[in-house]
C-alpha cells in the first residue's frame, strides 16, 4: 500500500494524467477492434477497421508503457517492475507479448482468420490488464479516502 505522499506525489504527476487518457482512448479502441474482428470473422468484412484499431492500440499500448516506465522511475526510483507496480508491469509485458504473436502472424503468412483470431487474443490479454489496472486504482483511491 502507498503512503499519503506517495498518493499525492502519483496523483500530481501529468505523466500519470497522461496514462489515464490514454489508457481510456486504449479502451475505446479494444472495444472497437472487438467489435471488427467480430465482424471481420462473421462477415468476411470491415478488415480493415480491424487493422487500423489493432494497430493504433499497439502503438498507444507501446506509448503507455514507455510513459509507465518514466513515471515508474520519478515515482519508485527504478524504471520497470517496481515493487508497487509489479504486477501491472507483469500484465502489461504479457500484453505486449500477446500483441507480438500477430506480428509473427504476418511474418508467417497465417490466413486473415487466424491474424484476427491473434488479435482477439491480444484484445483478451491486454483486457485482463486494464482490468486489474482498474481494480488497483480503486483499492487505491480508497486509500486516499
Amino acid at each position: 500500500m502507498n503512503t499519503a505522499e506517495q498518493l499525492a506525489r502519483r496523483n500530481a504527476s501529468p505523466l500519470a494524467r497522461a496514462m489515464m487518457i490514454i489508457g481510456g482512448v486504449e479502451l475505446v479502441l479494444l472495444i472497437l477492434n472487438f467489435y471488427y474482428v467480430l465482424h471481420f470473422l462473421n462477415t468476411g468484412e470491415g478488415w480493415a477497421g480491424a487493422l487500423i484499431t489493432f494497430w493504433t492500440n499497439f502503438a498507444l499500448l507501446w506509448l503507455n508503457t514507455i510513459i509507465g516506465i518514466i513515471w515508474e522511475k520519478q515515482f519508485c526510483n527504478e524504471y520497470f517492475m517496481c515493487r508497487e507496480f509489479f504486477w501491472q508491469d507483469v500484465g502489461n509485458l504479457a500484453a505486449l507479448l500477446s500483441y507480438a504473436f500477430f506480428f509473427i502472424g504476418l511474418w508467417q503468412q497465417w490466413s486473415l482468420k487466424g491474424l484476427a483470431a491473434s488479435m482477439l487474443v491480444a484484445g483478451v490479454v491486454y483486457g485482463i490488464n486494464f482490468a486489474q489496472w482498474i481494480y488497483k486504482r480503486m483499492i487505491a483511491r480508497k486509500g486516499e479516502g
